[in-house]
């Protein structure tokens, strides 16, 4: 059972996550998981997440973003962690939404996403977002 892998694996220091800049000009930050610090499904998900945003799949990278929000969020692990990892998510997803043009639905997520965590990367993503929708 894949839900029950995700569930004892225990996320502490195993998970790391790096930023990418996005593909486009834009200097958004996409969040990834490097190769074998995750359980494969969760890096599979955030990988492949930014793989679409930057091949302009923004419908699939969105519902990909959301498969990694649920399976961390029936994840067991540190708190502080899977909070952190739910807020990169988040925020990857969000900028996925900005670049559909679902302006409602990503800064949502990109608040959201800072609520969460407030992490340098997550915050540019908010403050670059609200710059281009001139908010």
């Amino acid at each position: 059972m894949k839900l029950t892998l995700i569930k004892t694996i225990a996320l502490g220091s195993l998970l790391t996550c790096s930023a990418a800049a996005m593909a486009g000009g834009s200097d958004y930050k996409l969040m990834v998981i490097q190769q074998e610090t995750a359980p494969q499904q969760l890096e599979e998900s955030f990988n492949s997440c930014v793989s679409n945003v930057k091949a302009k799949n923004y419908e699939q990278a969105e519902s990909i973003c959301t498969k990694a929000i649920a399976l961390l969020q029936e994840s067991e692990g540190p708190k502080f962690k899977i909070r952190q990892l739910t807020s990169f998510a988040l925020s990857n997803r969000g900028v996925s939404r900005i670049m559909a043009k679902n302006d409602t639905a990503g800064l949502a997520d990109l608040y959201e996403a800072v609520q969460i965590s407030n992490n340098t990367m997550v915050s540019h993503n908010l403050t670059r977002a609200k710059e281009d929708l001139s908010l």
